[in-house]
């Protein structure tokens, strides 16, 4: 694994997108792995380690996550600003087209950038997201997402994060040392915090209430996608994801017991039902 930086044009000036690249084989298709809203490229470590015997695998930390630049107003961490970053990332990379895997925000950027003409995704994994999100769902993730916690050692880090992300599923005690690992920052008064902008979370708050119907864009999609819910999810409903085999790309779907919102996909099967699926 690699740690490379591009510079992006933001709203309000150039920002530094960190990600992580696993080179792979020479000439191997490059698999694109976009996380959810505050987390960071570091969640797929696994999957990019076990993708890499057969792919090219880039990780970005979106804005305001992990290592890249914080945007200067909560009103700029939008979808416009992430379609933007995903382009030029795809400039960066200089490949005719990309296989994308998504966690959650991650999903949904992916979604509309397949929906887009003469997009260069070539297949597209949602990860316990789809076309219409519930307010529930929504408002329950709003009201963690808007708090800034502060902790004053790594213990009280991780009994939050367990606490938090108990939707990624069943995790061992190394697994969830990893995601703690890369989860977390050094704030100005010394004190742990969580490894995105708080701003985030005023873009978050300050968003639609209600539902999210997506569904205009999830129509256009054309290539082959695959939607992977965890059976405990509050974020994709069961009649949803039935609906997603039935329109637009007609996307195949697997379901995961004891498993909320979202997948971790660090578990042994589910890495591999994403390898599958990307190599066709």
């Amino acid at each position: 694994m690699k740690a490379r930086s591009l510079p992006v044009l933001g709203p309000q000036g150039f920002l530094n997108l960190a990600y992580w690249e696993w080179e792979g084989p020479p000439n191997a298709p490059v698999v694109l792995c976009v996380h959810g809203l505050t987390r960071n490229g570091r969640d797929f470590d696994l999957l990019a380690q076990s993708l890499s015997k057969q792919f090219r695998v880039v990780c970005p930390d979106m804005p305001g996550r992990g290592r890249s630049d914080w945007l200067p107003h909560a009103q700029d961490y939008s979808f416009p600003v992430y379609l933007a970053v995903a382009a030029a990332l795809f400039a960066r990379l200089d490949v005719p087209g990309v296989l994308w895997v998504g966690t959650s925000m991650g999903g949904l950027i992916g979604m509309l950038l397949a929906s887009l003409p003469k997009t260069p995704v070539r297949r597209l994994v949602l990860n316990d997201v789809g076309p219409f999100l519930p307010q529930a769902g929504l408002e329950r993730i709003g009201g963690y997402v808007a708090a800034d916690p502060a902790f004053s050692n790594r213990y009280e880090l991780e009994a939050y994060l367990r606490e938090t992300l108990a939707g990624f599923g069943p995790l061992t005690d190394t697994q969830w040392r990893h995601l703690i690992a890369h989860s977390g920052r050094t704030r100005e008064d010394g004190r742990l915090g969580l490894a995105y902008d708080p701003k985030i979370g005023e873009a978050f708050k300050s968003g639609p209430v209600g539902d999210l119907d997506l569904w205009s864009f999830y129509d256009r999609v054309e290539c082959p996608t695959l939607v992977i819910r965890g059976a405990d999810s509050d974020l994709l409903r069961p009649r949803d994801a039935i609906a997603m085999t039935e329109r637009g790309p007609r996307a195949q779907v697997i379901e995961l017991p004891g498993v909320g919102h979202a997948p971790a996909l660090m578990a042994d099967d589910q890495i591999e039902t994403v390898r599958s699926f990307l190599a066709g």
